[in-house]
């Protein structure tokens, strides 16, 4: 099944949000089956003066993080939706944003209100400059 339009419009959201200064974080939760991968933690990183998006890949036993610019997470978080993933949530300081599937891989993107009151301090400093 192909997740690419709905999760690029969830996506869109982390990326205005990344932009205006409201990204707190975004995690990739709820795995389908007994998985190695527990979680993906996303947030932003200055790296040489670019902002950037740190991928922490939280396993049963160990942690592995990889950088990407905003534009390339997408794709490398795409590859996670379904598999194992099906759930993500993009906190911002103004909602939360969910993207869920359902048993019979049905997308639904909801808002809730928002769980953190302050934006991810990197990004604030990165947005300061």
């Amino acid at each position: 099944m192909e997740f690419k339009e709905t999760f690029s419009e969830f996506y869109s959201k982390a990326k205005i949000s990344l932009a205006d200064g409201t990204f707190a974080k975004l995690t990739m939760a709820k795995t389908i089956g007994n998985t190695q991968l527990m979680n993906i933690y996303v947030r932003p990183i200055i790296d040489v003066d670019v902002l950037n998006l740190e991928l922490k890949f939280k396993f049963q036993q160990e942690e592995l993080i990889e950088i990407y610019s905003i534009e390339r997470a997408f794709d490398r978080l795409l590859e996670f939706i379904n598999n194992p993933f099906s759930s993500v949530i993009l906190f911002t300081t103004e909602y939360d944003l969910i993207y869920k599937l359902n048993k019979k891989r049905a997308v639904s993107i909801t808002h809730k209100a928002p769980t953190f009151g302050n934006a991810n301090e990197v990004l604030l400093e990165y947005l300061a400059k």
